[in-house]
């Protein structure tokens, strides 16, 4: 057994395990460049990185930039959301202007405004269930997800005792209204590929 081995064996038989314990864990093994991971509901998933879905991350992120400064916009980048054992790498984070990263470095998902997911096929589930109802619970605000093999984006609102009350589709090539959200934008999606 190695250190990490005997520490998570340790904080499992202790009841202690922890977000921190299992990402320093997946900091050890031998993950392929180009994999996300995260852990959703205790669970690791990794999930390699497809041309299609960052060419929408970028795509994404690029028109948020008209409101918010790169400073705070994150993508894949963990942040910890309510409910057991949750370390998301959102694939784009937009957090408030009154942000302040914790001690550790990490910004706070009370202070997340704006999520979008990419769907992969591998991990769709999880954006459209657990992670979804994490964000309600956390009451991030706006909750975009794109579906590259739907051909469409499913937009949340309005977050309310754990659920988003509010749920808009498009298809791809219109344009998504959220100027009556906080965000004050209207995202174009006439570039977002498909799969």
């Amino acid at each position: 057994m190695t250190v990490v081995e005997d520490r998570i064996e340790m904080a499992e038989a202790s009841g202690e395990l922890t977000l921190d314990v299992m990402f320093e864990w997946l900091e050890k093994m031998p993950i392929p460049e180009g994999t996300k991971v995260e852990i959703v509901g205790g669970n690791i998933f990794m999930s390699p990185q497809r041309h299609t879905h960052f060419q929408i991350v970028f795509d994404i992120l690029e028109q948020l930039r008209a409101k918010y400064p790169r400073t705070r916009l994150a993508s894949d980048v963990r942040i910890d959301f309510p409910g057991h054992l949750n370390g998301f790498a959102c694939d784009v984070a937009a957090v408030a202007d009154r942000s302040v990263r914790d001690d550790k470095g990490r910004w706070r998902y009370q202070d997340v405004e704006f999520v979008a997911e990419v769907i992969s096929k591998n991990t769709a589930a999880n954006d459209y269930g657990p992670k979804k109802d994490a964000y309600a619970l956390a009451e991030v605000p706006v909750y975009l997800i794109a579906d590259p093999y739907q051909g469409k984006c499913h937009l949340y609102t309005q977050p309310k005792d754990g659920e988003y009350i509010a749920e808009f589709s498009i298809a791809f090539g219109s344009d998504l209204d959220m100027t009556t959200t906080h965000l004050g934008l209207t995202l174009k999606t006439d570039e977002f590929p498909r799969d």
